[in-house]
């Protein structure tokens, strides 16, 4: 295996992990806060839908993007809604999500474009296109540094450098603002949070708001950046393996960047089955390296999830005593 096929395998990587770590950061926040969310499928799903069809429409992206913000806010605000305010069953009020948009997403596709519950193909300003950074064609030349620069780190859509400086943005924004270290107590020990005169509802409420804007954008990276449109379930289960790389990385910003990348890794691994046969001499079923980021959730839920402790007062509703 050439040091070019190499590079190749973890531009795939970068790709397919970016709309994982944005719905793994997404979590994270709601979490934290004291709410968990298994709708982070739905939630990108509709944003996907929502950001293809708008940007479709009005042949902005931007647009788009905005529209697709908006469709997962609206979700993750019923979520709130459900588990906050009425102090619902969080993962019923998941599960109610997940169903919604899967159902909703073809249906309003289907109503609009009559495309067989697709959205018509994205071009031009209608979708998200790769950016060359400074220098990457003038440097591909040179040994290591130039391939590196120019095939791995250049060449993304804005949408990809957006994500991976999300993660020091939300270590910051929890470990060193006010606002995240309430935050954090909010999931952990609300009543003390309360006590202090500081509104578990408020942070809860924009623990969720932030966790739908999040899976707003890794919706909208699946229609009009990693694909150029909208297709059925296009999600692909990315939610719940969003999920898995949470719990995997014991939400912690950083460590859930390296469980994506992991699980990016796997995606990666199934488009290049060459790879695979170079490094053990085994040719592999390209449906086995399909199913290995969904083995992987599996694995890492069954095995990890007594180890990894979650926020203490996480999927308990709060009620203020008197």
């Amino acid at each position: 295996m050439d040091f070019l096929t190499v590079i190749q395998l973890l531009d795939s990587t970068v790709r397919l992990a970016t709309p994982l770590l944005l719905a793994c950061l997404a979590g994270l926040f709601s979490e934290r806060a004291g709410i968990f969310d298994i709708g982070l499928e739905g939630k990108m799903l509709a944003a996907a839908f929502f950001s293809a069809a708008v940007a479709a429409l009005t042949g902005s992206v931007w647009v788009g993007l905005l529209a697709g913000i908006g469709a997962s806010v609206a979700l993750s605000l019923l979520h709130g809604l459900a588990s906050i305010t009425f102090r619902g069953n969080q993962l019923i009020s998941g599960v109610a999500i997940n169903f919604l948009a899967a159902g909703l997403t073809v249906l309003i596709a289907q109503d609009w474009f009559s495309q067989g519950g697709r959205t018509p193909s994205l071009m031009g300003g209608a979708r998200f296109e790769p950016i060359t950074l400074p220098f990457a064609d003038a440097l591909a030349d040179v040994p290591f540094l130039g391939p590196v620069y120019a095939e791995l780190i250049s060449g993304h859509s804005i949408l990809v450098y957006l994500a991976f400086l999300t993660v020091p943005v939300t270590w910051w924004v929890l470990f060193r603002t006010r606002f995240g270290l309430r935050l954090r107590a909010v999931g952990e020990n609300p009543a003390a949070v309360d006590t202090a005169g500081v509104s578990v509802i408020g942070l809860r409420y924009a623990a969720v708001v932030i966790c739908g804007v999040l899976c707003g954008i890794a919706g909208a990276y699946l229609s009009t950046a990693l694909q150029a449109g909208f297709v059925k379930d296009m999600s692909a289960g990315r939610g719940f393996i969003a999920l898995a790389a949470l719990i995997f990385a014991k939400w912690r910003p950083w460590h859930a960047l390296y469980a994506t990348l992991l699980f990016g890794l796997f995606g990666a691994l199934e488009t290049r089955q060459d790879v695979i046969t170079a490094v053990i001499g085994i040719k592999v079923q390209g449906q086995v390296l399909g199913a290995l980021p969904y083995v992987m959730t599996v694995i890492i839920l069954a095995g990890f999830v007594g180890k990894a402790i979650p926020p203490r007062a996480g999927g308990q509703p709060y009620v203020k005593e008197r």
